[in-house]
């Protein structure tokens, strides 16, 4: 099927509340205009070069999100145009996105990553670590940076039942975080193979690559 047809099902199958980002990393910018064409204005990247490159080329009412691990030396490339960053893990790096922000005259939405998988490869910080981060001082001082919920990735594993645990955990550390913060509002969990179960477990934003786009091009 083509990426236009692809789109048109997996949007059929989401609940109205569920944002769709179309992960495009290792794509061309073809692929990416296909799916542009086809409506999509959300879309993915995890390196930051490649996304930078991909902006220059691309319309401007697209919504570019880092979901990859983000290094601090590069957030300035970015600074000036990503509408949401998924990966935020530390304290050091919020510090540095505001940093970037501010340089820019701009306030950039942030997820907290958390930590849900057992895999030691997946980055994220406890839900103890991120409900101390969004009630101190420190925090509440930045003033270009905006935290508004929480992104986690389960582990890859073809066993459902502790991908389930997994998600459902992240949706209980993020109800319990809004309590705390009430701008917590987006719940960045689910990709291609997991993403309805994501769904069910309370996620309301997907990042969607292979169901789209096709296999990956490793690069």
């Amino acid at each position: 099927m083509s990426i236009k047809d692809n789109l048109k099902n997996i949007k059929l199958s989401l609940p109205e509340n569920v944002a769709l980002v179309a992960v495009s990393k290792t794509k061309p910018v073809s692929d990416l205009m296909e799916a542009y064409h086809a409506g999509q204005r959300i879309f993915g990247e995890n390196k930051i070069q490649e996304m930078v490159e991909k902006y220059e080329q691309m319309p401007k009412d697209i919504q570019w999100h880092m979901i990859g691990h983000v290094q601090r030396n590069k957030v300035k490339y970015m600074a000036e145009f990503v509408s949401l960053i998924h990966g935020v893990d530390s304290f050091k790096l919020l510090k540095e996105i505001n940093k970037q922000a501010k340089s820019h005259n701009r306030i950039i939405n942030c997820l907290l990553q958390i930590k849900i998988a057992e895999e030691d490869s997946k980055f994220g910080m406890s839900a103890e670590d991120a409900s101390t981060l969004l009630q101190s001082e420190e925090y509440l001082e930045l003033k270009n940076v905006k935290i508004v919920g929480l992104m986690g990735m389960a582990t890859f594993t073809e066993d459902m039942k502790q991908v389930e645990g997994e998600f459902r955990f992240l949706k209980t550390t993020f109800d319990q975080l809004k309590t705390q913060n009430s701008e917590l509002k987006t719940l960045s969990m689910g990709m291609s193979g997991d993403y309805e179960l994501a769904i069910e477990c309370g996620s309301n934003m997907i990042r969607v690559g292979s169901s789209i786009f096709g296999a990956r091009n490793y690069q």
